[in-house]
């Protein structure tokens, strides 16, 4: 039974309803807007919501939307069926109402279509139950292959076994001996035996034993003849090889030993006394100003080799084709003219050699590979029969529309403003909580420090919680940052506030009651923000997911950040959906908190591979808050979407 189907348009104007439910349908279809239409992700026709599940199909000539909801845990299997009769019948009956009169139609137009899509139910309910009963059923012992032999027959007697092997065995070697036959043995002119050797033999048992005598000695002189014949080659001369890496010679005291030493002598291995250098105190004051408010955009340029490389393979493809054009001109120019649309309406065909090549060429930035067909196939329902402009070519209605779902997926459904929620936090007199989780080594804690840094700047004191217990040096890191800020902004030039401060346990203690500590005393002390780092994990480790789980349940951060890295490809799928699932399944409320945003790292390791930023956006739905671009704590960027996409559709 159905809950509900509706028809409406684009632009949110309700044509006509059924409504099998006294339930409102109007949460699941907002929500199906939301996150699906609106969101650019329509690569799939099925939509889940609470306890429905929803179907659509698109109508993108006359901008309508038909969709379909019933419970999850019914099989209707003439659902399909149903949306595309209703879908050609409506359209059918009110083409000239939307051909004539455009909008007015829709706002004016009276539909009344209750009569026949109670009848096309009808007809796909009966297709379906149809469906059920000729489905196969199981065959009897009767209409088998087996009832049919008698059981003589199926009896085995065990010389018969070995009878039919040796009957085999005769039939393979006969098979050979024709083989054999068949061909002629090549034997050089000059030979003697080229004379006596017949050049086919029909069959062994007709030759005599002379005959059979002499064609063995043949094949025995051949057989030698060709051993002569490798033994005669030259072997080459042996090339030496190349002298590999010397050992390095590790001698105590020794000159290596010193090369390698790094450490500051006045130090002596006193990390309190540890500080920021002159030059780099400069470097940083110089550019803090770039961290006032939010981050600057990040920027997306090719690096100057790639287009170096891109222009030479330019050259070298149009030196050769110049007289081709002087030759087919005529045929060039119908076959430019062969790729305008002309006023008709997109078809799956003409589109799927261009989305073909869109696919590969999304993969090739570093795209995840099912998230890029997925991306063409909400393309191609985007466009599907939608009518094009007369000089509108193909290629370039295709990539306009993925280059117009890129963006819109990249700009979030809703903004994180860390500034504003801060401020808001101190109105309620507590401090703002962010914790950071990630899988090993894609730099949380270096990422921590920049926000930090960027925090600070704005006028914002920071408490850093140490909940990495578990990697060794993970608390001396983040001490070392510390340090270095308090370097930067010392007490004395803020009125003896203390701007960052360390809050650690030491290692193998429990993580959640680490930074419930550090949050309370972050209140205490009247900090305004609180930075949790956790330990890295694999997304299919258990145990520590579970923990992640309990901490982020226990202490109800303001926001949780995950960190990924911008060199992943296929892997930041997996990362982010087993995050999301284990802090859902792991979570004792009905409304569990999941991954709030991303924070994009090694960004200025890829040039214009960027489809990370598309995969996990795409995945998660929730925005990329930071991009951390280099080294130093400034290197701290905003994502631009439209910067991203255009290096993303470079060729």
């Amino acid at each position: 039974m159905l809950d509900f189907f509706s028809i409406f348009s684009k632009g949110g104007l309700v044509l006509w309803y059924f409504q099998g439910v006294p339930a409102s349908f109007t949460a699941p279809v907002n929500a199906l807007l939301r996150s699906a239409l609106l969101q650019e992700r329509g690569g799939h026709s099925t939509f889940s919501h609470d306890t429905l599940t929803l179907k659509y199909k698109l109508d993108n000539q006359f901008e309508l939307v038909f969709v379909v909801g019933f419970q999850k845990i019914l099989t209707l299997t003439y659902v399909d069926k149903l949306i595309d009769d209703v879908h050609r019948e409506f359209r059918d009956k009110y083409r000239n109402s939307f051909q004539q009169n455009g909008a007015l139609g829709l706002l004016n137009g009276t539909f009344d279509f209750r009569d026949d899509f109670l009848e096309l139910l009808r007809e796909a309910e009966a297709s379906g139950r149809a469906q059920a009963r000729a489905a196969p059923a199981m065959k009897t012992f009767e209409q088998s292959q087996k009832s049919q032999k008698t059981v003589k027959s199926m009896v085995e007697k065990p010389g018969e076994k070995r009878k039919e092997k040796e009957s085999k065995k005769k039939s393979k070697t006969s098979e050979k001996d024709v083989a054999v036959a068949e061909v002629a043995v090549p034997v050089s002119k000059g030979s003697p035996s080229a004379k006596q050797n017949p050049p086919v033999e029909l069959n062994r048992d007709e030759l005599t034993s002379e005959e059979i005598i002499q064609r063995n000695r043949q094949k025995l002189f051949n057989k030698h003849a060709k051993g002569g014949e490798k033994a005669v080659k030259v072997s080459k001369p042996e090339i030496p090889k190349k002298k590999g890496k010397a050992p390095q010679v590790w001698v105590p005291g020794g000159s290596h030993t010193k090369a390698l030493d790094y450490s500051d002598p006045k130090l002596n291995g006193n990390t309190d006394e540890l500080h920021t250098r002159a030059e780099d105190l400069a470097t940083l004051k110089s550019r803090a100003a770039e961290m006032l408010g939010n981050p600057p955009d990040v920027e997306c340029e090719s690096s100057e080799e790639n287009e170096e490389s891109t222009s030479e393979d330019e050259q070298i493809v149009q030196v050769p084709s110049k007289p081709s054009i002087k030759k087919s001109s005529f045929g060039g120019m119908f076959g430019m003219l062969r790729g305008l649309v002309g006023s008709k309406s997109l078809t799956r065909d003409d589109m799927e050699a261009v989305l073909e090549k869109m696919k590969d060429h999304l993969i090739a930035k570093n795209v995840a590979a099912d998230i890029a067909v997925q991306l063409c196939e909400s393309v191609a329902k985007k466009l599907e029969g939608k009518v094009m402009g007369t000089f509108s070519s193909v290629t370039s209605s295709v990539k306009q529309a993925l280059q117009d779902s890129l963006v819109q997926i990249l700009q979030p459904k809703r903004r994180v403003d860390v500034l504003r929620d801060v401020l808001e936090s101190q109105r309620s007199h507590r401090p703002y909580v962010v914790t950071f989780c990630g899988v090993n080594g894609v730099g949380k804690s270096t990422n921590l420090a920049k926000i930090s840094f960027w925090l600070i700047e704005n006028g914002f004191s920071v408490l850093i919680a140490a909940c990495d217990t578990f990697r060794a040096g993970a608390v001396e890191q983040l001490r070392t940052h510390t340090q270095r800020l308090n370097s930067l902004y010392p007490p004395e030039d803020h009125g003896g506030r203390v701007m960052v401060q360390l809050y650690e346990k030491g290692y193998g203690k429990d993580a959640a009651g680490i930074a419930m500590e550090a949050i309370s005393y972050a209140r205490n002390q009247k900090f305004d923000v609180v930075l949790v780092d956790t330990a890295g994990r694999m997304q299919d480790n258990t145990p520590l997911m579970t923990a992640l789980a309990k901490l982020i349940a226990v202490n109800m951060p303001d926001l949780v950040l995950f960190v990924g890295e911008a060199l992943v490809g296929n892997e930041a799928v997996d990362q982010l959906v087993k995050f999301n699932k284990a802090l859902a399944d792991h979570s004792m409320s009905e409304k569990p908190r999941l991954i709030d945003g991303i924070v994009l790292t090694k960004f200025d390791t890829i040039d214009d591979k960027v489809g990370a930023a598309i995969s996990m956006t795409y995945i998660t739905g929730q925005p990329i808050v930071f991009v951390g671009t280099g080294q130093t704590y400034c290197d701290l960027r905003s994502l631009n979407a439209k910067a991203v996409v255009t290096a993303l559709m470079k060729a």
